[in-house]
């Protein structure tokens, strides 16, 4: 283009946005606080009917509009019918996820029930689905026990539907009811048929609002699997069956008889257990119900889960409290008595009885009180005491029935003891007196300058040759190099106190500086973002995966607060003449190329080693943050994810194989 039309189209341009601001008043200097102008009394104050409240800001209700918000919508409904199954009425649910994206939940409880509502006029149906608040669950007498809290799943669902049908079978009919539009009836609750007077409960059918769920509509059948295998393990008995109608034949079903005791065993079945009786509590006080699976295997962590009403709770509470105590006191009490720890011997913390220990612990309680909004410690302080009373006297009787299986417990945890004592020694080593200090510097720690850990950054590298190429591409104010010699060791495999002994971990620890095990505090995080970055080859992914392992065994509060990520190095690297483009994988690439004319010269050459980067290359890249690519390591599930290290880090072989051989088909770009 010449430049006397470039000067026109610029005055084109121009004059265009000038017609566009034309009434746009730019004031400068102006307070950026003023005053809205404008009378304030009750007009001003909007009152959001109905459902419209959930549509407004529907994360307070179900936390985000993600996927997993997606996915939340099921569990809703799921929790109602799982509430009937807990009263002793309902013994299978039925999920189906419909070709359509939409899904169906069927139970054979006693029905919603359909009679006019003396509060509201309505149908108790077009009660229970429109108004917030309104359920079986405050003491009515529905439900002794629920695993819902505000009374406001059904509702909220069906506020973030294009429309949901609900249909009750009760008394010999079969009533139904259709909403759309963000939950309005599209008439009143009706008969539309007879059934069996045997029959009854309940069946939902929803599609979730697009507008809503923007991110994604389509519901994952693994999601969906998981959590409703979970819901059986936890409802002995009850029948929970998921069905895909996308693909054919794609079915899963869920019944445990032995309820928590499976769980253990299918959480354990890639471990190597010390003792072959899975130890099983259940028992009952005041209305409130504890029960506890446990059994320890040859591992070096503890895996316990505990819930609330089928409710995870990741925190804790009383209940988990409670047992812990217990176990801590009745090892040590028959310990002593039998023998195996003397008078003047160390004795056992909760921190030692509880190496190797995988434990489900499930509290059912009429009026639990959650600590927060998120539901994830339990409060109630009656709790504690009565689950420390069932499991102890079930554990201790246990322990005296089972003389050798007690034997192996014990030496397991005494074992643990002088692990414990050896890993304090060791742990010194580890302790980063003073930021300020070069001298308590770590390794080959690059420190950064700033010392406000919320714009610092720790980038974990391998080997001294990329250590070099990022310390000389770093920003020095925030950024800060940790090169690591090789592979760190494998922490699944290995105990407390030879982890410590492992000088790259020390190294690792110190800089991160929040202390490990009972002096984690993460208030001494000297860095807001760890960001582990390897080479974009298979010894980097190894080295990544162990790193990932060792946040996750000892310090997972890291990843779950968001700190830790994992750096994308570009995978290839395409010159043109004398310029150069960054591709972060295959698709990148493709896609890159395919918008080149075909006879363009150009160089693809592909980046295995950070080493092979200069430090302004390595920067622009990977480090700068206008310009880089991360991803936040987080926790979706954290069973799942346990059994993941377990199966792919753990100590026995077999499991590990078959993944291999029933994974390798997928496999691309292998390094050989």
């Amino acid at each position: 283009m010449e430049n006397t039309e470039l000067e026109k189209k610029i005055e084109e341009e121009e004059s265009k946005l000038k017609a566009a601001t034309a009434d746009v008043e730019i004031v400068e200097n102006e307070e950026v606080d003023a005053k809205v102008e404008g009378n304030y009394d009750s007009s001003s104050i909007q009152v959001l009917e109905g459902l419209e409240a959930v549509r407004k800001r529907p994360g307070m209700y179900i936390g985000t509009t993600s996927a997993r918000g997606l996915h939340h919508l099921v569990w809703e409904i799921v929790d109602n019918s799982i509430d009937e199954a807990m009263a002793g009425y309902a013994h299978n649910i039925e999920v189906r996820i419909n070709p359509d994206q939409t899904i169906t939940v069927s139970d054979d409880g006693r029905g919603i029930p359909v009679d006019v509502h003396p509060k509201t006029g309505k149908s108790t149906v077009e009660t229970v689905y429109t108004v917030l608040h309104a359920g079986g669950k405050f003491g009515g007498g529905g439900y002794k026990v629920s695993g819902g809290l505000h009374g406001v799943g059904a509702s909220v669902v069906n506020a973030l539907s294009d429309w949901l049908e609900v249909k009750v079978y009760r008394d010999g009919k079969v009533y139904s009811q259709r909403y759309q539009n963000g939950g309005h009836p599209v008439a009143p609750l009706e008969v539309i048929g007879e059934c069996s007077e045997n029959r009854t409960g309940t069946t939902v059918t929803f599609k979730p609002d697009p507008e809503i769920f923007k991110e994604t509509t389509i519901f994952d059948y693994e999601t969906l699997k998981q959590r409703l295998r979970e819901l059986a393990f936890l409802n002995r008995g009850l029948k929970i069956t998921l069905i895909d109608d996308r693909e054919p034949d794609k079915k899963a079903e869920f019944l445990y008889e032995g309820g928590l005791r499976e769980y253990v065993a299918m959480l354990n079945e890639n471990k190597q257990p010390i003792h072959p009786t899975i130890v099983d509590v259940v028992g009952k006080e005041n209305d409130i119900s504890i029960e506890v699976a446990l059994q320890y295997n040859e591992s070096y962590s503890a895996s316990i889960y505990s819930f609330v009403n089928n409710i995870t709770t990741p925190e804790g509470g009383t209940h988990e409290d409670g047992v812990r105590r217990a176990l801590t006191r009745v090892l040590n009490k028959y310990a002593l008595q039998a023998g195996l720890l003397k008078g003047n011997d160390e004795p056992l913390t909760g921190e030692d009885v509880r190496e190797g220990i995988t434990m489900i612990i499930s509290c059912r309680h009429p009026n639990p009180q959650f600590e927060g909004q998120t539901k994830t410690k339990l409060g109630n302080a009656e709790v504690r005491a009565i689950a420390d009373r069932i499991f102890s006297e079930a554990f201790e009787r246990f322990l005296l029935e089972n003389p050798a299986e007690a034997k192996a417990i014990v030496e397991k945890a005494t074992t643990a003891t002088r692990a414990r004592i050896a890993a304090k020694r060791a742990r010194e080593l580890t302790r980063r007196k003073n930021v300020l200090e070069v001298s308590s510097l770590p390794g080959k720690l690059a420190d950064c300058s700033s010392k406000d850990a919320s714009i610092c950054e720790l980038f974990i590298v391998e080997g001294n040759s990329a250590g070099g190429s990022a310390i000389g591409g770093r920003d020095s104010k925030t950024q800060a190099i940790l090169p690591l010699r090789g592979k760190i060791l494998n922490v699944e495999k290995t105990r407390l106190d030879h982890v410590l002994g492992n000088e790259e971990i020390r190294s690792l620890i110190t800089a991160i500086g929040t202390g490990i095990g009972d002096e984690f505090d993460i208030k001494k995080l000297r860095y807001n973002k760890i960001i582990i970055m390897t080479d974009a080859d298979v010894d980097g992914a190894h080295i990544a995966t162990l790193l990932l392992t060792f946040f996750y065994k000892f310090f997972r509060p890291l990843i779950e607060q968001g700190h830790i990520f994992i750096a994308q190095p570009p995978l290839y690297k395409v010159v043109i003449g004398k310029t150069a483009r960054y591709l972060l994988d295959d698709a990148e690439l493709n896609e890159f190329l395919a918008t080149l004319p075909e006879n363009t010269k150009k160089d693809i050459s592909r980046n295995k080693g950070l080493g092979e980067m200069d430090p302004e290359e390595l920067c622009a890249t990977t480090m700068d943050p206008k310009y880089r690519s991360l991803l936040r390591v987080n926790i979706d599930d954290p069973i799942f994810a346990d059994q993941t290290f377990t199966l792919l880090m753990g100590e026995e072989v077999e499991p590990r194989k078959k993944f291999i051989e029933e994974n390798a088909v997928y496999v691309q770009n292998l390094d050989i």
